[in-house]
């Protein structure tokens, strides 16, 4: 019975939220976005969230539901942001880019994980899924990340 509420509560959660992300207030859109990313392995989230990433009202929307979505740092998230990456006007796609590289340009671990989830995606039979991932593949290959991780077998200190 436990699992039947907690199903019952997260569509509740989803259709709130997808309710609140056609607020006309882009804060509320926002709100919106990065609660529904909690929710992108849920097929009826899938949708919101794409509206959201590619949001017409306000690019701060853009982007917060992008960084949220980018943050899961799975294949749910990342085919959605790469699905938007394919749709997106040039502007929005300017705001996506901005909330790859604001997620995934400080740990290297990070960006390779997401390049290799990208990877996978690239090969999706859904054609949005696919374009988005082969341009996320290569904004991935110019992100230049801040920390790197030890490579296996190197003494630490200085070089």
């Amino acid at each position: 019975m436990g699992n039947q509420v907690d199903r019952g509560l997260r569509h509740a959660s989803v259709r709130a939220l997808t309710e609140l992300g056609r607020s006309d207030d882009y804060r509320d859109r926002a709100d919106a976005g990065r609660g529904l990313a909690g929710f992108a392995e849920m097929p009826e989230a899938a949708g919101p969230l794409l509206e959201l990433v590619l949001d017409n009202g306000d690019t701060h929307v853009t982007r917060v539901t992008a960084q949220a979505l980018l943050r899961r740092k799975d294949r749910a998230g990342l085919a959605i942001v790469a699905s938007a990456l394919a749709a997106a006007d040039p502007n929005r796609h300017d705001w996506i880019c901005t909330a790859i590289i604001d997620v995934l340009s400080v740990f290297s671990s990070d960006r390779d994980e997401a390049a290799e989830v990208s990877e996978a995606l690239a090969r999706d039979t859904d054609e949005h899924v696919s374009l988005g991932a082969r341009q996320l593949l290569q904004i991935l290959g110019e992100i230049d990340p801040v920390l790197r991780l030890a490579e296996r077998g190197a003494a630490p200190g200085p070089a």
